[in-house]
């Protein structure tokens, strides 16, 4: 990753952006309810200017130029840039890095509400490629609990729509956010709603606290062993025509890696032996975790 100019921190990127240069459009998340995220409830949201963007653009020293290949777009909701301005800006993105080949963007279900199908392919033909989208669960009433805003059905169209557009989708569930209560129904309904849409990429984290203690105290936290037992349900049933799998965040104690339907049964098999070797050893797999915030 390449630091050119002082960012509003925290700042917050996908693994896969680790080498992109980002450039903050906007700050903080446009919806920043979710009760389960801490990530941005210390920034109020807002939309930095065109102008703003193109004086950073500018600080890009022009022999480094030509090595930046990808673009991240942050902070958490990027999408939601008013379209005239995200074009501007993929433009001036284009213009100035001749060797781009990609941009990504966080998306969230209310910021693909405002782009209308022309919208997002207009952005696409800008390089705009690839959209990063928080299911969280497909189960509604684990949506309901988190004040997700939106439904599982609802999120569906929304990224079929991204998806007719011609963009990629790296979507992410997030294991132990229903607790133990749901954790069956969560599980299950995730993997039937990435199951129905085939993202190209789909990826597990695991809950961890960070600015939302509240939240903690709404659910029965999962063990170890309750996480790896909820992640092997979700690879159990897990059944898209074609979707790569991902369990690389740093919250996650269990490191899954390959494609749909190819790699089903090695990564299935992967699981089960990780959940075997993990009730050898019952005090570390009864061990609630509890993670240190400057870690995230």
């Amino acid at each position: 990753m390449y630091y050119y100019f002082d960012y509003q921190e925290p700042v917050f990127r996908p693994p896969s952006e680790a080498q992109s240069l980002i450039f903050q459009i906007t700050v903080g998340c446009s919806q920043n309810q979710c009760r389960f995220c801490g990530m941005y409830k210390m920034k109020s949201f807002h939309i930095r200017s065109v102008d703003e963007i193109a004086a950073e653009i500018a600080e890009v020293p022009p022999h480094h130029r030509p090595h930046i290949r990808r673009i991240f777009l942050a902070d958490g909701d990027a999408l939601v840039y008013p379209q005239a301005g995200l074009l501007d800006i993929l433009d001036r993105l284009a213009e100035a890095f001749p060797n781009l080949t990609r941009v990504g963007a966080y998306a969230s279900p209310n910021s693909l509400t405002t782009k209308s199908l022309a919208d997002l392919e207009a952005l696409r033909e800008k390089k705009l490629r690839i959209l990063y989208f928080g299911l969280e669960s497909g189960d509604d009433d684990t949506l309901k609990l988190v004040n997700k805003g939106f439904n599982a059905a609802d999120m569906l169209q929304l990224c079929r729509k991204a998806q007719a557009a011609g963009l990629k989708l790296s979507v992410t569930a997030i294991l132990g956010l229903a607790g133990s209560e749901r954790s069956r129904e969560h599980a299950r309904a995730t993997a039937a709603w990435i199951t129905e849409l085939s993202p190209e990429y789909f990826s597990l984290l695991t809950m961890f606290r960070r600015h939302n203690d509240a939240y903690f105290r709404l659910i029965r936290p999962l063990s170890n062993g309750q996480v790896i037992e909820e992640a092997l349900d979700i690879v159990r049933h897990l059944d898209p025509q074609r979707t790569i799998l991902r369990s690389n965040h740093v919250s996650n104690i269990l490191n899954l890696a390959g494609s749909y339907p190819k790699d089903r049964d090695r990564i299935i098999a992967q699981a089960e032996m990780a959940l075997a070797e993990a009730k050898k050893h019952p005090q570390w797999f009864n061990l609630v975790p509890e993670y240190e915030e400057e870690f995230f």
